[in-house]
C-alpha cells in the first residue's frame, strides 16, 4: 500500500499517468491535490466511525480515501466507467469502501440511503461536486427527503454563496430559499482554485447543509410556495407587483394582486430579494388556489 495520500500532486500525477487517463471537460473533472483541505472538510462534515458516507463523483479517490479512513463506510457513485478500475485498485485495502458505477441522477439512491440508515447511526453526503451539475444533484437529494443528517459539498464559490445567502443580499434568490427550506446552510471554508488538477477558472467553497427536522415555515401547498418564490425573482429588478402580475396574467387583475398583498402586510413595491422566507410563505398562502 502506498502510504502517501492520493490527494497530493505527485501521487495524483502517478495514478493518472499509469492509467493513461485524460480529463473529460464535459464531466467537470478537477481532482483535489491538498489532503489538509479534505481533512478539514471531513471535520466540518461531522464524519466519525458511526457515519455511513455517500460520495458523488469520487474521481481517483482522493476524498474517498479520507472517508474510508475516518467513516464507518463510504459508498461512492462514479459516472465515468474509466475511473472504476482506478478506484478499485487505489482503494483495494479498504473493505469499507464501495464504488457504484452509476449516474447519481438516475441511480436508486433512495434505496441505498435507506439501507445505510438501517445499519449506521447516521448517513452523511460528502462530495467534491462537478460545477455543471451541482444544483440538480443537491435539489434531488433535498426534495426526495432521504434519511440523511447532512450534506457537505465542495462547489463553485458563487453557487455556495447563493445557496447560503440571506434576504437583502445580492446572492439571495429562489435557490437560497429552496435550499434553506430543507436545511440550515453555512459556508465553513473557502477553497482556492490552485489546489485542483487541472486548475479550474473559479474558486470553490465548502457548503454545509444540516437537514432540518421540519421546514422553517408552514405553507398550504409546498409546490405553489416554490412557484410564487420563482415568480417573484423572475426579473430581479422588477417589483413584486410586476412579477406577480405576469405570473397571474389571465387569473387576477393587478388591482386584486395589490389588494391581497397589502392585506397580508407586504408592500407590492418591494422586490423579491427583500422578502424573508416567512413573508414568501404568507404571500403563497394569500394567493393559494388562484392559479
Amino acid at each position: 500500500m502506498n502510504n502517501k495520500a492520493i490527494a497530493t500532486p505527485g501521487r495524483t500525477k502517478d495514478i493518472l499517468a499509469k492509467a493513461g487517463f485524460s480529463f473529460k471537460k464535459s464531466l467537470g473533472q478537477n481532482f483535489l491535490v491538498d489532503v489538509n483541505i479534505l481533512k478539514n472538510m471531513l471535520r466540518h462534515a461531522g464524519i466519525s466511525e458511526n457515519t455511513a458516507a455517500i460520495e458523488i463523483g469520487p474521481g481517483i479517490g482522493a476524498l474517498t480515501e479520507q472517508l474510508a479512513l475516518h467513516a464507518g463506510s463510504v459508498t461512492a457513485f462514479e459516472i465515468d466507467q474509466r475511473l472504476v478500475p482506478i478506484l478499485e485498485e487505489e482503494l483495494s485495502s479498504f473493505e469499507n469502501a464501495t464504488i457504484i458505477n452509476e449516474d447519481i441522477l438516475k441511480a436508486d439512491i433512495d434505496q441505498v440511503v435507506r439501507e445505510l440508515a438501517r445499519d449506521h447511526e447516521e448517513v452523511r453526503v460528502v462530495a467534491n461536486l462537478p460545477y455543471y451539475i451541482t444544483t440538480p444533484i443537491l435539489m434531488r437529494l433535498l426534495m426526495d427527503r432521504l434519511p440523511f443528517q447532512s450534506i457537505t459539498v465542495m462547489i463553485q464559490k458563487e453557487v455556495a454563496e447563493r445557496m447560503a445567502a440571506s434576504p437583502g443580499t445580492k446572492s439571495y434568490g429562489s435557490l437560497s430559499i429552496a435550499v434553506q427550506y430543507y436545511t440550515e446552510a453555512s459556508i465553513p471554508m473557502m477553497v482556492p482554485k490552485s489546489v485542483f488538477m487541472p486548475q479550474p477558472n473559479v474558486d470553490s467553497a465548502v457548503l454545509h447543509l444540516e437537514k432540518r427536522v421540519e421546514p422553517p415555515v408552514n405553507v398550504q401547498d409546498e409546490d405553489f410556495f416554490f412557484e410564487i418564490v420563482r415568480a417573484s425573482f423572475k426579473q430581479r429588478r422588477k417589483t413584486l407587483i410586476n412579477n406577480l402580475g405576469s405570473f397571474f396574467k389571465g387569473s387576477l387583475e393587478k388591482s386584486e394582486i395589490r389588494e391581497r398583498m397589502e392585506g397580508s402586510g407586504i408592500d407590492p413595491g418591494r422586490r423579491g430579494e427583500s422578502l424573508s422566507m416567512e413573508e414568501f410563505a404568507k404571500l403563497a398562502d394569500v394567493f393559494h388556489k388562484v392559479k
